[in-house]
């Protein structure tokens, strides 16, 4: 009896007569691939539990929908990350340089090409988590409101 890999070395063919991937990680696909072959090649006289089944499969569900939590949350916290660089435009910031030093500079820019957004300050390029802290604007009061006289 032949089976196909699931998850077999690159280059195996699986039916299709195209190269399988190997995959590194359970997903949806494969769980759904190893139910059928399950059925498919299973003891007439001994059928598979149903109950083991639908537990199966809700397993199966809760772990997409986890992995599409975790999805969200890093999407959302990457807007957040962006919506922080922009807010620092024309602010003074605190940050080290690639020399561990501690500098200061005005954030000219930003720029969103990386994974983490970089602040262009004084001509450089400054990662954002370089950023160590946001001085108070001279003249204002700390942690007054906007506009409060």
């Amino acid at each position: 009896m032949t089976i196909d890999a699931l998850g077999g070395a690159s280059g195996v063919h699986a039916g299709s007569g195209r190269p399988v991937e190997r995959k590194q990680t359970i997903d949806s696909e494969v769980f759904l691939q190893l139910l059928v072959t399950q059925l498919r090649n299973q003891d007439p006289s001994s059928p598979m539990d149903t109950n083991q089944m639908i537990a199966q499969s809700t397993q199966l569900a809760m772990m997409e929908q986890l992995t599409a939590l975790a999805r969200t949350g890093e999407e959302s916290f990457s807007l957040q990350m962006r919506s922080t660089a922009a807010a620092l435009i024309g602010q003074t910031v605190e940050y080290l340089d690639a020399d561990g030093a501690a500098r200061s500079g005005l954030v000219s820019s930003v720029s969103f090409a990386g994974a983490v957004p970089a602040l262009v300050i004084d001509g450089r390029s400054i990662v954002l988590d370089a950023v160590t802290a946001i001085p108070p604007v001279p003249g204002s009061t700390p942690g007054a409101a906007p506009g409060a006289a």
